[in-house]
C-alpha cells in the first residue's frame, strides 16, 4: 500500500514545499512583467516606427534585460528613428 504525504501540512516538508511554491511564484511573476515590458515596446516601435520592426529588432526586444526595456520605452517618446531606441539595447 503506497504512503500519501500532505506537503503542505507535513511538518518537516511543509516548510520547503511553501518555500519552494513561494519562489516560483515571483519567478513566474518576473518573467510575466519583462514579457508584458517587452510586448509593450514592440508594440511602441510598432506604432512609431511601423515598417521598421523586423523579426529581428523583436527578438532583440524579447532578449532584453527588463530594465532596458523601460529605458527603451521612454527613447521611443524622443527617439528620431528605431536606431536611436535600439542602440540602448545592445548596452
Amino acid at each position: 500500500m503506497p504512503i500519501t504525504i500532505d506537503l503542505e501540512t507535513h511538518p518537516f516538508a511543509s516548510t520547503f514545499f511553501l518555500k519552494g511554491r513561494a519562489e516560483g511564484k515571483a519567478e513566474g511573476k518576473a518573467e510575466g512583467k519583462a514579457e508584458g515590458k517587452a510586448d509593450m515596446l514592440t508594440r511602441l516601435l510598432r506604432r512609431r516606427f511601423s515598417s521598421d520592426v523586423s523579426p529581428e529588432v523583436e527578438n532583440r526586444v524579447r532578449n532584453a534585460d527588463p530594465d532596458v526595456l523601460d529605458e527603451c520605452c521612454d527613447r521611443v517618446l524622443d527617439a528620431r528613428t528605431l536606431a536611436d531606441v535600439l542602440a540602448f539595447l545592445s548596452r
